[in-house]
């Protein structure tokens, strides 16, 4: 029987997750290995494979042709992710801060608390810093593709989830995945969506979408100012509904946030299945911050 990792079989590979939304690491420093679109979706396979919502290859930029780096020649390391089916994403919030989790545990890197390292990913260089078991990723620019109007309007596609009834009105983000967030009235709502099934879109993104359902939860102050909450559940372009997304809650805060106008605030708990990160809008960029955990060392056979 022919084997499903012609390239992974026999190697070692590392489990982690970010608030659970949870990934396969590839140790492969010096860019030897090609792991092709079905060999990624067989090891992310939950029941033929090892199970995960994406796999992380972990190699030095320098291994890498420039068309691949958007601009993260500089930095030492690189996020090489691909979503579970295999497919390319530009950039993950969560993994990321796996990524360099796994950097430190493996003595890759040495990064003290209140240290940082520059990642490179597809979507650009990312700053990721460490406070004590937290990590805090500078997620780069985000930008609304509808524009004002869209902004104003409050919406720019108009979304059909399964479960729900009736169409819905959705404000699309891009952080640099693309996004659309949609709000509902309630958590009653927002538990009744059926996200096993995909969404329809109108218009239908080019390059799909990720789909987040929020329900606003108010906001509240502490020593640091107004806090907005939110809770949030998503459904990945090329994976299926996830118990966490990180560019995912950045987009769903900045949409509640654009919703809220004028002096809503900046920063926002999201609450998702997979535990709760820390958002901060700082004008044009954002922050994410969250908790990064790795599980277990595998074999493939």
């Amino acid at each position: 029987m022919t084997s499903p990792f012609p390239v992974l079989r026999g190697r070692t590979l590392t489990t982690g997750h970010g608030t659970e939304n949870d990934f396969v690491l590839v140790p492969d420093p010096d860019g030897e290995l090609e792991i092709g679109a079905d060999e990624v979706a067989a090891v992310c396979d939950r029941h033929a494979g090892v199970g995960a919502d994406g796999l992380i290859r972990v190699v030095r930029s320098r291994a890498l042709p420039e068309q691949v780096l958007a601009g993260s020649g500089e930095a030492e390391w690189f996020m090489d992710y691909r979503n579970a089916d295999g497919s390319v994403a530009e950039m993950c919030g969560n993994g990321v801060r796996v990524f360099v989790h796994y950097l430190r545990e493996s003595g890759l890197v040495t990064i003290a608390d209140g240290g940082s390292i520059v990642v490179g990913t597809r979507g650009g260089p990312r700053r990721v810093s460490v406070v004590g078991e937290l990590y805090t990723v500078e997620m780069g620019r985000w930008q609304m593709p509808g524009g004002l109007a869209a902004v104003q309007a409050g919406y720019d596609v108009v979304v059909q989830v399964g479960g729900l009834e009736g169409p819905r009105a959705g404000l699309g983000v891009t952080l640099p995945n693309p996004h659309t967030v949609v709000a509902l009235p309630d958590e009653q709502t927002l538990a009744a969506a059926d996200l096993t099934r995909p969404a329809a879109y109108d218009p239908e993104p080019p390059e799909g979408t990720n789909l987040e359902l929020v329900v606003p939860l108010g906001e509240e102050s502490d020593a640091a100012g107004v806090v907005g909450a939110l809770r949030m559940r998503v459904l990945e372009r090329g994976v299926g509904e996830t118990r966490s997304c990180g560019t995912g809650t950045c987009a769903a805060a900045l949409a509640v946030r654009a919703w809220g106008g004028p002096g809503a605030p900046d920063t926002w708990r999201v609450l998702v299945p997979g535990g709760e990160v820390l958002v901060r809008v700082q004008g044009e960029r954002v922050t994410l911050t969250g908790p990064a955990v790795l599980t277990a060392d595998v074999v493939l056979r």
